[in-house]
């Protein structure tokens, strides 16, 4: 079994030393979804609610928090990010999201999309809820994570 990576030869919580590491293009995409009832769903569509466009400032949201990962999970490096890009689909009963992260660094940035995906859902919440006490964030995970050598 691997071991866990942020944990020193004492068991004790340590950042990973990636200054061996080459620096790559890396990108990770992240999906989530927040279920929600349809009236909701129609109020987003039509930018009916009282605190505005909900999935302009959830794109917002999103990306700075994407920008802001390092402080929010403690073991996570500074990564100068060079793309944020947050989607939303709207389906029937639900928004499901996808953010897409990219760095030129020595180590991955799927803690950034996880982040922004998980902003998202949240500022969604936080905008909806005055309407709609059923929402359920649910289905975050890590669609994929890509390493590309530089020239």
């Amino acid at each position: 079994m691997p071991s866990l990576t942020h944990l020193d030869d004492a068991g004790k919580a340590s950042m990973v030393d990636i200054s061996d590491k080459t620096p790559c293009l890396r990108e990770a995409v992240a999906t989530g979804r927040i279920l929600l009832l349809p009236e909701t769903l129609r109020l987003i569509q039509e930018n009916g609610l009282k605190k505005g466009d909900v999935l302009a400032v959830a794109r917002i949201a999103a990306i700075q928090a994407a920008k802001q990962t390092q402080h929010l999970i403690p073991l996570c490096h500074q990564i100068p990010l060079s793309k944020v890009a947050v989607d939303f689909d709207l389906q029937a009963q639900a928004v499901h999201i996808t953010a897409t992260v990219k760095t030129t660094a020595a180590t991955g940035v799927e803690m950034e999309a996880l982040t922004a995906v998980s902003i998202a859902a949240l500022t969604i919440y936080d905008m909806c809820k005055a309407v709609d006490k059923t929402m359920q964030i649910t289905d975050i995970g890590l669609l994929s994570k890509t390493k590309t050598p530089l020239p």
